[in-house]
């Protein structure tokens, strides 16, 4: 039963073809709104999370067979609205979800794939994919140990800053990269202990000189440079986790071969090294209790959460679907700190 009148339509945001060029490709096309089937539920969509993944969805790297146009979007912090038979939620249930398609008004989910929420709310909605990311990959493929010395590339973003955080939870000392004054500011904020701006200091001449046992765990999510610089700093038993290559996702292909490509198992053979890739969706069983865990940490204040709503963009604020063509474009200018949110439910 809904919850009031629907709309007759819902509007969403798709691809039309495939391309990293995320403005020339998106388009907003207007359908009937459905009906939820057994076990789904239908959402009103408040606020929807940006990615840097998005541009690799678009140019359909995830599933090169993918007939376009496609969905797009990935999660959303939403209201239910109406319930399909054997459906779990009843409408009014606040929900955060991780689904393909998120970019859009209204949205028919499984409801065995929402993560109840206490209220809608901005501030949670970077638990549920930037939060599970890091602190899954940090606990399950970076064996996270207390006292180890954690490396966190663009540690002011999204994911950065929950992994900052996350590691410090764990009684780590944490180094993080950014590229602006502010973000050291705003690293120094959440307790990361080594704020590095690489525009302004040598990543490796800091690493040598501060960190000569070198670096136990990495959350890597640059690529290119940034990954050989932390290849040639692990310590002895060092684990690098690749979360993703950002720098190259623009390009045509996605990505650059690395230099230490050719030398890696040399340099990880002689300290006992490696190097690890880390993909959410082969982690659905754990999404749950990571969100929760992290929701109960937020309420007791020992892990913050930062949303970016554009509210110092030129583009901004980001309001309406029609926005997060510019919220995209903001991730990648690099001046967004936190998580970047796109409130869907209004328009300016």
């Amino acid at each position: 039963m809904a919850s009031k009148k629907l709309p007759s339509t819902i509007r969403k945001l798709v691809a039309t073809r495939a391309s990293s060029n995320f403005r020339e490709v998106v388009s907003i096309v207007t359908q009937p709104t459905p009906k939820p089937g057994d076990g789904e539920v239908l959402v009103k969509n408040r606020f929807v999370g940006i990615n840097a993944s998005d541009i690799n969805f678009t140019a359909g790297r995830y599933d090169p067979t993918a007939k376009y146009p496609i969905d797009i979007g990935f999660e959303a912090v939403a209201e239910v609205v109406d319930a399909g038979p054997n459906a779990m939620y009843k409408p009014g249930q606040p929900v955060m979800y991780l689904q393909y398609g998120a970019f859009s008004d209204y949205k028919i989910v499984k409801a065995s794939v929402c993560v109840p929420l206490p209220e809608v709310k901005a501030e949670y909605l970077p638990f549920i994919l930037s939060g599970n990311t890091a602190a899954i990959s940090l606990d399950k493929v970076g064996e996270l140990k207390s006292g180890e010395t954690v490396l966190v590339t663009a540690a002011a973003g999204g994911t950065g800053q929950i992994a900052v955080q996350w590691a410090k939870l764990k009684g780590c000392h944490v180094i993080g990269t950014c590229s602006s004054e502010d973000k050291i500011q705003f690293l120094k904020s959440i307790g990361c202990d080594r704020p590095v701006n690489y525009k302004t200091e040598n990543l490796r001449e800091v690493l040598k000189k501060e960190y000569p046992k070198g670096l136990d765990v990495v959350y890597e999510t640059i690529g290119g440079d940034m990954f050989d610089t932390c290849v040639e700093n692990l310590a002895t038993h060092g684990r690098l986790i690749i979360i993703g290559y950002i720098e190259n996702y623009e390009t045509d292909k996605g990505y650059k071969p690395s230099h230490t490509v050719s030398t890696l198992p040399a340099r990880l053979l002689r300290i006992s090294a490696s190097v690890r890739g880390f993909f959410l969706m082969n982690f659905a069983k754990d999404t749950a209790p990571y969100v929760m865990q992290q929701i109960q940490y937020h309420k007791e204040g020992k892990l913050k959460s930062f949303v970016d709503m554009g509210e110092k963009a030129s583009a901004g604020p980001f309001v309406g679907l029609e926005k997060i063509v510019d919220a995209v474009e903001h991730l990648y200018s690099k001046k967004s700190i936190g998580k970047i949110v796109v409130d869907v439910s209004s328009k300016l």
